[in-house]
């Protein structure tokens, strides 16, 4: 009898040790860090707008009137709910460059979700399906040119392009080479940490951030997407009043390229727009 009690006894041992280990692997799990997060407070405040061919002042007239038209219907706001709430994005197709055919060629940077980005060879985003709505509104054939950052507006001013739409904030030095049209999306820059990274948690506001940036050391790099307001803010900008940091500025072709660098020990922070940061950082949590 009291062998088969101590049998019973090591039997309930066992169990509870079997519990307490898979407890132990729940609560892991749902602690595990997140290889990046965005420090939710805006450093900047600017706005989006596209960039027309300064030699089409009708085209200017008519982007204008058609931001009015799909803001006040609600258009806008439904293209938005497809990126940032539950809608479902729509593939925008590009049609092939014909200078006999009557066209829109847009100039883009196909590398910041959720405003423009590619799967396979379709385009999707804020700014491509609003292209794609432009382009019927004129009865025009959609061309996307997709190229770097930093070229967009260039190519609209030597007319290569009639119009730059790749959340393009607006700058008085773009206006060497486009017009600006009305402001339809207002953006901000944000900072990518580590996940593990803690020192910016207590930090309520831009000027707090903005403290322990400025304190950091000369050695420290924050790596930003070319010719972006990121870039203009770390390295600072007279015509912004960005006074800059005194820290090593690292540019990256896309905002991706920059938080996978964060992970890899190449930078120690990223600064890029707001909205690309959010969803980039997803993408990235979601498979590590």
């Amino acid at each position: 009898m009291k062998k088969f009690v101590k049998i019973i006894s090591l039997l309930m041992v066992i169990a509870m040790l079997a519990v307490t280990l898979c407890s132990c692997g729940d609560s892991s799990d749902d602690t595990a860090t997140e290889a990046v997060k965005v420090v939710d407070i805006e450093l900047t405040q600017e706005e989006y707008a596209f960039g027309v061919d300064k030699t089409q002042p009708e085209l200017l007239e008519t982007v204008n009137a058609f931001i009015a038209q799909i803001k006040a219907d609600g258009t806008f706001d439904e293209i938005c709910n497809k990126y940032f709430g539950d809608g479902t994005p729509t593939a925008v197709k590009s049609a092939a460059l014909d200078t006999n055919k009557e066209q829109l060629v847009v100039a883009t940077n196909a590398a910041f979700e959720p405003f423009e980005y590619t799967v396979g060879e379709d385009y999707y985003g804020i700014d491509m399906e609003i292209a794609a709505l432009l382009a019927e509104h004129l009865g025009q054939e959609l061309v996307i040119s997709n190229m770097d950052f930093d070229s967009v507006c260039l190519s609209v001013g030597q007319q290569k392009c009639d119009i730059a739409m790749a959340g393009l904030t607006i700058k008085p030095d773009r206006e060497e080479y486009v017009n600006f049209s009305d402001s339809y999306y207002e953006a901000s820059q944000k900072l990518i940490v580590k996940g593990d990274d803690t020192a910016f948690d207590a930090c309520t506001d831009a000027a707090s951030v903005e403290a322990l940036l400025n304190a950091l050391a000369p050695e420290t790099k924050i790596g930003v997407q070319n010719g972006t307001t990121g870039q203009f803010y770390v390295e600072g900008d007279e015509e912004w009043g960005f006074a800059g940091y005194d820290v090593q500025c690292v540019g990256y072709k896309n905002g991706s390229l920059a938080v996978q660098d964060l992970i890899n020990g190449g930078v120690n922070y990223v600064i890029i727009d707001s909205a690309p940061a959010a969803c980039i950082t997803e993408a990235i949590n979601a498979v590590q």
